[in-house]
């Protein structure tokens, strides 16, 4: 006599009934986008001026609108710090007039485009449409990626552009979609110099996640290599117009900017800590040395930052610690700029505090759903027998690119800022799938 196994009809559990309805519910999307922009328009209604970096940024984008170039603080024309941002708040500000109404709106429109990115990009890197929703409504509630859209610092602006030049890359169809990365990434390069390190990362994880035997990967090596050197080029080519301008009128080739001997500096002298240090007595003294002029004085920075290095390569290295604990520990840096340009910060003084406060654990939970996602993607494909390498290393590649910079120059946790949108997809799949996970284990078969 032969038995048969019985297989009874399951009954969904709860958990995974509402985590169905999560991911399939047009309102539920609805809901998210609501949260995700009304807390946006609501730190909009909060009176901040520009300060410190922002009040360069605000003040170059009104010069820009005026028509009279990027100039420094004594109206000579300069090429300190990179002009992406101003050059396209400059052109903001000339069709809609100098205002902090027009830089909110702006950076507004920005935080949008960032929030749908995220979810598509969710959607893209893990397969799952419940995991790109979670990782919205991880980011519409996150303080201090809120805090920044009233202020006039790169990050919100850079934050969209990185966004996109990665999602033109993983998803294109033809050779005008490299043409439209390039652009990006160039644009971007010109908000933030080091951009283009990014490049490579994408067609590197482009490269080996496709699979099969190593004659297959070196034979897909020549088409990928060829279509990064054409991001690469195009990238280049947005940038050249600035880089003659600053030949034009500074008289030396200057690719971007001249404050990247200056940040080496602030990282790399004798009373360094790890974090930015632009007041230490070795910046103050060059900055002061008279006879120089804006190019050589940053190549003097780099100079001394890197002869620094040469010379106390233990210390430097005793210095690689702190400098990533500066870059990942702490988080919600944006309430400095409202302790510095908000009037009414000293009378909700409180508020602020408790808001950075619960930032910071919101931030630490996140970070350590990062590192955990990591371990159990690796664990689930190995289980499943896929390739460990695939688009889900992306938001671990993005990571990597502002730590290895700030090991070199040094830490500021505002660095991270353009990464929290990939940490929130990537613990927003996290969160899905464990939750998936438990609702399987509370199936009970149902009798008929």
């Amino acid at each position: 006599m032969s038995a048969k196994v019985i297989h009874f009809p399951t009954r969904p559990s709860r958990l995974a009934l509402r985590l169905e309805w999560f991911a399939a519910d047009r309102s539920v999307l609805l809901a998210i986008w609501a949260l995700y922009f009304a807390l946006r328009v609501a730190v909009l209604l909060i009176d901040v001026a520009p300060t410190s970096d922002a009040e360069w940024y605000f003040s170059r984008a009104a010069s820009i609108a005026a028509g009279q170039g990027y100039l420094d603080n004594h109206g000579a024309p300069t090429a300190f710090w990179p002009a992406g941002w101003p050059i396209a708040l400059g052109l903001v500000f000339a069709q809609f007039g100098v205002s902090q109404v027009a830089l909110g709106l702006f950076n507004l429109c920005s935080a949008m485009l960032t929030g749908a990115l995220t979810l598509v990009l969710g959607r893209r890197l893990f397969g799952s449409e419940a995991a790109a929703r979670a990782g919205l409504l991880l980011l519409a509630v996150y303080p201090n990626a809120i805090g920044y859209v009233p202020l006039a610092l790169t990050e919100v602006f850079y934050t969209a552009l990185l966004l996109a030049g990665c999602w033109v890359i993983v998803t294109r169809t033809s050779r005008w979609h490299l043409v439209s990365a390039g652009l990006l990434f160039g644009v971007a390069t010109l908000v933030k110099a080091q951009t283009l390190v990014v490049v490579p990362l994408l067609f590197a994880i482009e490269w080996l996640r496709q699979g099969g035997g190593w004659r297959q990967v070196w034979k897909r090596l020549p088409r990928l290599l060829g279509e990064g050197l054409l991001v690469l080029a195009i990238a280049g080519l947005t940038v050249l117009p600035w880089t003659i301008r600053n030949h034009v009128q500074l008289g030396h080739w200057v690719a971007v900017s001249t404050n990247g001997g200056y940040t080496l500096l602030t990282g790399n002298h004798d009373t360094a800590t790890g974090d930015y240090t632009p007041d230490a007595p070795v910046v103050a003294a060059l900055m002061a040395r008279p006879g120089l002029d804006e190019v050589q004085r940053d190549a003097e920075a780099r100079r001394l930052g890197m002869a620094w290095i040469t010379d106390h390569p233990d210390r430097f290295v005793k210095l690689l610690p702190r400098k990533f604990l500066r870059l990942w520990l702490p988080d919600g840096e944006a309430e400095w700029a409202y302790q510095g340009g908000a009037p009414g910060y000293a009378r909700f003084e409180l508020a602020y505090r408790a808001v950075r406060v619960l930032n910071q654990g919101y931030y630490g939970l996140l970070m350590i759903g990062f590192a955990a996602a990591f371990v159990v993607m690796i664990a689930r494909r190995r289980r499943d027998g896929q390739r460990w390498i695939g688009w889900w290393l992306l938001p671990y590649g993005i990571a990597l690119y502002p730590t290895l910079i700030c090991l070199v120059f040094s830490g500021q946790s505002r660095f991270h800022y353009p990464v929290m949108p990939w940490v929130c997809m990537t613990v927003g799949w996290l969160a899905t799938a464990t939750l998936a996970r438990l609702g399987e284990r509370r199936v009970r078969p149902t009798l008929h």
